[in-house]
């Protein structure tokens, strides 16, 4: 079976009909279907590691969102599903995120790492 590495890179916008990210779900998913997957969480979406988020409230205009966005719980989950979890330390630190913030079980690379991640994948989706 082809090991899938799936990149995510952009942070959460927000929008009306989704309270989630939709790459992370997607992922979920095909992990249950049966594939070998991987997630790789960098750039501004290091920030989907980071526990005990809390986005009620959260707004678009007039608009409050009743169901807000969980993305520490959607990690996690994804980690409880046996689903490899890396985020890059050098995007942690940039954002001034400390590890002790990170939810259990997320794995830490370095950028120099990433490249091997990719070697050790047959495929790359990268959103």
């Amino acid at each position: 079976m082809a090991k899938i590495l799936s990149i995510v890179e952009r942070a959460y916008h927000g929008t009306l009909e989704e309270q989630d990210d939709t790459i992370l779900w997607i992922s979920h998913m095909v992990k249950d279907a049966g594939a070998d997957i991987s997630i790789l969480l960098r750039g501004n979406a290091v920030n989907y590691g980071v526990k005990g988020q809390d986005a009620s409230g959260l707004s678009f205009g007039d608009v409050k969102l009743d169901v807000p966005p969980t993305l520490d719980t959607d990690v996690s989950n994804l980690i409880a599903a046996q689903v490899p979890t890396y985020v890059v330390r050098e995007d942690l630190e940039d954002r001034g995120i400390r590890l002790e913030e990170l939810a259990d079980g997320l794995q830490v690379i370095g950028r120099g790492d990433v490249a091997d991640l990719y070697d050790s994948h047959d495929s790359i989706w990268h959103w």
